[in-house]
């Protein structure tokens, strides 16, 4: 177990021994007497999008990727920041870049070693997420996404409450085939609607397996009660794609490397384009309703 380090919520860094600057409108924020217009930061102009990440592609917009997944965080490693350090400006922590348009931030850029087990109770995991909202300098970006652990913990709780003044496009729910991993998905969709978080939709991941060689395919994981397709057919929920198992997405996160770039003919690229494409029609739909209703 890692000692308590001195960025803990518990040790107020310096930007904390001064008045908080307002990141977002709402971790932290204290009511004004009087409306007063002021200057929206970088993040009051972003949409935010919360589901766990397992790869990440952007080659037009400005994303900011946020690991909130505070126990296990592993987007260090998948994006390939294993051993990189988050640096103090006058602005703030300064977010890890994989690229100019894709900024990183996760609490294993804060560890010695990422074998260290943060073992935190719910109040320093809210603290620590409101301070990778407040604090860090994000500057101008287009999509906020959120990589969240599994089940619905204060970790979820915390990210909707503190984005709640802030458009959020929804949720992207991951799930198998198999009727034990339903079962927990239908309760995150059951949180969702409890928090009026919007859903954009479910992706099935390791939905079957098709041999490179002899081109057969079979299932892995039997939909034993019809998959995530039955499931959100029962539920109104939408489904964004079916992901097949690939060997190479293993080998790829294991070395941080593009899966899409390293396999660009394969099944499971197809199918995480045509997901990425359907979330980014829906959040531009999402966002031109939200103009229409100011």
């Amino acid at each position: 177990v890692s000692p308590v380090p001195h960025w803990c919520p518990r040790h107020p860094s310096p930007q904390q021994q001064r008045p908080p600057r307002q990141r977002l409108g709402t971790a932290g924020a204290r009511p004004r007497p009087r409306r007063r217009r002021r200057r929206k930061s970088p993040l009051e102009t972003a949409r935010a999008t919360l589901f766990p990440v397992g790869q990440v592609g952007c080659f037009v917009f400005q994303v900011a990727l946020l690991d909130i997944d505070i126990c296990g965080p592993s987007i260090p490693k998948i994006m390939g920041l294993e051993g990189e350090q988050v640096h103090q400006s006058g602005s703030g922590w300064s977010p890890v870049y994989v690229e100019e348009n894709l900024g990183v931030m996760s609490v294993g850029f804060l560890l010695s070693s990422p074998d260290d087990a943060v073992i935190w109770r719910g109040p320093k995991k809210n603290g620590l997420i409101k301070q990778f909202l407040r604090d860090v300098d994000w500057g101008e970006v287009d999509y906020l996404i959120v990589d969240t652990p599994p089940g619905t913990s204060d970790e979820h709780l915390s990210i909707v409450q503190y984005l709640s003044a802030t458009r959020i496009d929804g949720a992207v729910i991951v799930t198998t085939p198999q009727e034990v991993s339903l079962q927990d998905v239908r309760k995150e969709i059951n949180f969702c609607r409890k928090v009026k978080l919007p859903i954009i939709g479910v992706v099935e991941n390791m939905s079957g397996f098709v041999c490179p060689k002899c081109k057969n395919e079979s299932q892995i994981f039997p939909p034993t009660t019809g998959g995530a397709e039955k499931m959100c057919q029962n539920l109104s929920v939408s489904l964004l794609g079916k992901v097949p198992l690939d060997p190479q997405i293993g080998k790829s996160c294991d070395r941080g490397q593009s899966f899409l770039a390293e396999a660009p003919e394969s099944p499971a690229t197809l199918s995480y384009r045509n997901i990425i494409q359907r979330i980014q029609e829906y959040c531009e739909q999402h966002h031109l309703q939200e103009e229409k209703r100011m």
